[in-house]
């Protein structure tokens, strides 16, 4: 990759442009907090937070950025219900890059190196009480598979253990995980970076798992070429417009560290575990840097960071699958308040019977981490927890509409599995029976609602009623009747003249 003489706008996917573009209902500003105050501030707050002054220090802090659907969807410019559909369409974009030249690269505007590379220095919190150590949490981690070339993704968190060593989570798997056995395995150290303070789009990027170079998933999210540098102690190439970059390498040693607790986002403490460690090169940061840290669990789940974001990443990565199971697919919810993976519910227009199955199936097989899925007509809002709770109630019998299959690979965070690697999943289907051509809903599958009057109008309620049955609402609506009481008075004085009867469904007829 050629460096390119034609530079990019570095602050058009700037985190700091982002906050600035953010209002007071989705912004809390703050002078100053001390670092053990952070959490406890992000916790009661439902909006993204900014601390001018954390710890006395000169560095901003920034968090809960991606806690709501609807900043992610400011992020991308769209409506937080087009979300996933806005995002699977810029994953079809070609990646483009730009390589900029180190002096020119807002991300290595201060160096830090040696002793000055000390990790201690950034406004790192304790976020949960019974944590280990304060955790470095919103960081985008970049490594080069050997094998292939291509650089994977992630999200990880590190725990500091020291001025210029962390220790980092490769208990789950994932594809760093793979990537760090086989090279530990041979005796080799894995270079990494990390670039933490980054715009929403770029953390939705490191969620996802879709085969090939995944450096080329945040271009096609921003439908931008992305600004690339190569790291200054590895061959990296690492997002150039970041605030920070924590240049480093993982030792050869092996999960021989330990690392935890942590407040883990199922909303429960992840307990202690051997993990590798990450040694500190460089840090590299902006002038004006701001630092950024990620909410991830707590009693408000739903605001978290981790909840939303792995909200979004389950809803595109089923609606993928989906696209090749069944039809029509309307819409796809995954509920953030529970990580933002177990329960999706998704709404489906059926064509032939069965496919609300077949919907199951797909979502069963598309994610491990998904447990349950709740498939409805398009009729019902698959964000409206009222809606939903109502089509479980009476369009659901448990004999027949629900679909459970054991033995299924879990998210080993689970507490409910009670230690095993496997689970059961359970499909409930929240549909009406599938009507054939020509016909009609039975009257108790109609939902009621409000009267609209917007029947044909006649010259009288008599010809109203040669013309056909009518409902009541069509009487009133023929005569332009914003009462409807005189209808009931001539309905009982033409009754004594002519007769009148009711069908099945309640419509007024001459017999």
């Amino acid at each position: 990759m050629a460096p390119s003489s034609a530079l990019p706008d570095f602050d058009a996917f700037r985190l700091k442009r982002f906050l600035q573009s953010l209002n007071e209902d989705a912004l809390l500003r703050q002078p100053e907090a001390a670092l053990g105050d952070v959490a406890a501030i992000l916790e009661r707050s439902p909006r993204a937070v900014l601390i001018e002054r954390p710890g006395g220090g000169d560095t901003p802090l920034c968090g809960n950025v991606a806690g709501s659907r609807e900043r992610l969807a400011h992020a991308f410019g769209t409506t937080a219900a087009e979300l996933p559909t806005e995002v699977i369409r810029r994953l079809r974009n070609k990646p483009e890059f730009i390589e900029v030249p180190p002096a020119q690269a807002p991300v290595r505007e201060v160096v830090l190196e040696g002793s000055d590379c000390d990790l201690t220095r950034l406004p790192v919190h304790l976020q949960h009480g019974l944590d280990g150590a304060p955790y470095i949490s919103a960081s985008i981690d970049f490594v080069r598979d050997p094998d292939t070339g291509w650089t994977n993704v992630g999200v990880r968190r590190l725990m500091l253990r020291g001025r210029r060593v962390a220790g980092i989570d490769l208990v789950a798997p994932s594809d760093l995980r793979a990537i760090y056995l086989k090279q530990s395995g041979r005796g080799a150290r894995v270079p990494i970076a990390f670039a933490v303070g980054s715009h929403p789009i770029d953390h939705i990027a490191a969620t996802m798992r879709i085969p090939g170079d995944e450096l080329g998933l945040l271009s096609s999210l921003r439908a931008a070429p992305l600004p690339v540098v190569r790291c200054l102690t590895n061959d990296l190439l690492v997002p150039a417009d970041a605030e920070f970059i924590i240049e480093g390498y993982l030792d050869e040693a092996g999960h021989v560290e330990p690392e935890g607790p942590y407040g883990e986002f199922l909303g429960y403490y992840g307990v202690v575990k051997k993990n590798p460690l990450f040694h500190v090169t460089a840090i590299t940061h902006r002038r004006d840097a701001i630092f950024q840290t990620a909410t991830i669990s707590g009693p408000n789940m739903a605001w978290t960071d981790t909840a939303q974001l792995n909200a979004l990443r389950t809803e595109v990565m089923v609606w993928r699958a989906l696209e090749t199971a069944v039809r029509e697919v309307k819409g796809v919810f995954a509920a953030p308040a529970n990580g933002g993976m177990f329960n999706v519910r998704v709404a489906l227009q059926q064509r032939v019977p069965g496919e609300a199955r077949n919907a199951i199936a797909a979502v069963f097989g598309s994610l491990s981490n998904v447990k349950h899925v709740f498939v409805v007509d398009p009729d019902i809002d698959i964000f409206s927890d009222t809606q939903m709770d109502w089509a479980l109630g009476t369009r659901f019998q448990a004999d027949r509409d629900l679909v459970v299959q054991t033995g299924m690979r879990a998210m080993p965070l689970d507490p409910s599995l009670q230690g095993s690697r496997q689970g059961a999943k359970a499909g409930f289907d929240l549909t009406l029976p599938l009507l054939g051509p020509g016909e009609s809903r039975p009257l108790e599958y109609r939902v009621p609602e409000a009267p609209r009057f917007q029947g044909r109008r006649f010259d009288s309620l008599e010809a109203a009623l040669e013309d056909g049955p009518k409902y009541f609402e069509e009487l009133m609506a023929a005569t332009g009747s914003g009462d409807g009481r005189e209808i009931v008075r001539w309905l009982e004085d033409m009754a004594a003249v002519r007769p009148l009867v009711r069908d099945d469904e309640g419509r007024y007829r001459f017999r």
